[in-house]
Formats: structure tokens, C-alpha cells, sequence
């Protein structure tokens, strides 16, 4: 991650020029925030995150050339530091479950505010899952419904490693918490919480927090034991 005092560092993609000149123009009037470039098609995509390296990426799913989500694997995959939010028209199951399991931070739909935007940009780049509610419900539901059919929750072997105050803590993570709510929650420093979720995400073999929440409802462990 970059120092707090540098620019987030941000690329756009998306196959319609005048979305990409709207989205520059306004994230440019933003001090934190350097748009590094622009892409009309997945695979201009990734061949720009491999030479800018950028902080987050702005992500259209339907394009030519190369989907979005295929974009977003081969991004992750070049350099998994860098977080991606999926902007879209489209709220499909099949949209949706399949960008975050990709590796999307983030998944917002194009009507999204100019100010909720720049919110989401910066919270992705603290490394925080940002998922509006429409769209997390939709997640939950497709992951439960999964969960059902494969005979229902079951803790997965890696999670019986877990201390009680991690659970607690994956519990409020896949609730959406942020570290100072989960701090509040459990009574205990934000600085405490960073560790915790570090030593989770190790044990678990998982990258960030989005991954953690699938995981959490996969397992069953987003409910308290």
C-alpha cells in the first residue's frame, strides 16, 4: 500500500469512452486520488495494470476483447495488491457471486453517486470490502443457498485452528464491521482487531476481507456459535 500522504493511484475501465472521460474528470478534482489511465477492453486492462501497477481499478464486467471478470482474475493474478471495484449495470447472481469470488473488492453499480464512489475508492484502498446492501444481500443469499445444497454449513478443517476471539471477530467481519465497529463490539483496541484479522487471513490461506466473509458464510461461521 502506498503511503497515506500519496495519491491513490487509479485505473478505468470501461468500454464506453464518454463513462471513462465522466469518471476522470471528476476523479481529478479529488487531491487523493491519480487516475494513471484508461481501458476500453479487458485485455488493455490488464496489459495496464501490469505497467502502471495501480492502487485500485475501476471495472467494467461486459466489454470486448476480454470480459470483465476474466480482467479481474488475470489482474489479481499479475499483482493481487491491487483492489479492484467491478462499476456495472448489472445485479445478476451470476454477475455478482463470480466478480467477488474473482477477486473484486467491490461491486457497484453504475448509478452509484459521484461521492459515494470516491468513498468506495478509499475504502478499498484501506482494505476494506465495500459492497453496497442490495448487492451483499445478494451474495448471501447465493452463498447460503450453495451452503443448503451441499448438506449445509460445516466448519472447514483450517477454521477449527481459530481462537473463540477470532471467531468473534470473523463473526463481525462477515456482518460487514469495520475494525473500529469490531473494536467497540469486543471491547478491545483497533490496533488489536488489525492483528486478529491478520492472523485469520494466514491461518485461513485467504487475501483480504471480502474473502473472509465468503468464507465466514460458506463455513458457518458468520452466525455466533
Amino acid at each position: 500500500m502506498t503511503p497515506s500522504n500519496d495519491p491513490i493511484r487509479v485505473l478505468i475501465v470501461d468500454d464506453h469512452q464518454v463513462v471513462r472521460q465522466g469518471l476522470r474528470t471528476f476523479l481529478e478534482l479529488h487531491e487523493d486520488i491519480l487516475v494513471v489511465g484508461e481501458a476500453g477492453d479487458g485485455r488493455l486492462a490488464v496489459e495496464l495494470a501490469r505497467r502502471h501497477a495501480p492502487d485500485v481499478v475501476l471495472m467494467d464486467l461486459v466489454m470486448p476483447a476480454l470480459d470483465g471478470l476474466e480482467a479481474i482474475r488475470q489482474t489479481k493474478q499479475l499483482n493481487d495488491a491491487i483492489k479492484i471495484i467491478v462499476l456495472t449495470s448489472f445485479t445478476d447472481d451470476d454477475k455478482v457471486v463470480p466478480a467477488i469470488r474473482a477477486g473484486a473488492s467491490s461491486y457497484w453499480l453504475k448509478d452509484i453517486s459521484p461521492d459515494e464512489l470516491v468513498e468506495a475508492i478509499r475504502a478499498v484502498h484501506r482494505g476494506q470490502a465495500q459492497l453496497p446492501p442490495d448487492i451483499a444481500r445478494k451474495l448471501i443469499e447465493a452463498l447460503r443457498a450453495e451452503a443448503a445444497g451441499a448438506a449445509g454449513p460445516a466448519a472447514a478443517p483450517a477454521a477449527a485452528e481459530l481462537t473463540i476471539r477470532e471467531r468473534e471477530v470473523v463473526r463481525l467481519v462477515a456482518q460487514g464491521r469495520s475494525n473500529l465497529e469490531i473494536a467497540q463490539a469486543l471491547v478491545i483496541s483497533d490496533k488489536t482487531v488489525k492483528t486478529h484479522v491478520s492472523n485469520i487471513l494466514s491461518k485461513l490461506s485467504l487475501v483480504d476481507r471480502t474473502q473472509l466473509a465468503i468464507y465466514a458464510l460458506k463455513h458457518g461461521l458468520a452466525e455466533p456459535d
